[in-house]
């Protein structure tokens, strides 16, 4: 997984490698909440899951500092999985 979210393009990777494991993810939810369908058990352990939290949070950081909107590119990338 990726380490570093300093820029607009690291926060393009990462959603990539989440949409790469096939989440359909927001960036507003908590990776604690995410369940396999057919099982309804977690996806994420609890310490995976503070990863990426940690992870989305940073991304908010560095789209508010660059003033880009995260839910924009997160659809973009969500939308190139799906029409791919």
């Amino acid at each position: 997984m990726q380490t570093e979210i300093n820029t607009i393009e690291n926060v393009k990777t990462y959603f990539k490698s989440l949409v790469d494991m096939d989440l359909s993810f927001h960036p507003d939810d908590d990776f604690k909440d995410y369940l396999v369908h057919s099982t309804q058990q977690p996806i994420f352990t609890i310490t995976e899951a503070k990863i990426h939290n940690a992870s989305m949070n940073r991304c908010f950081e560095v789209c508010e500092k660059h003033k880009v909107d995260i839910y924009e590119i997160s659809l973009d990338v969500l939308n190139l999985k799906i029409l791919s």
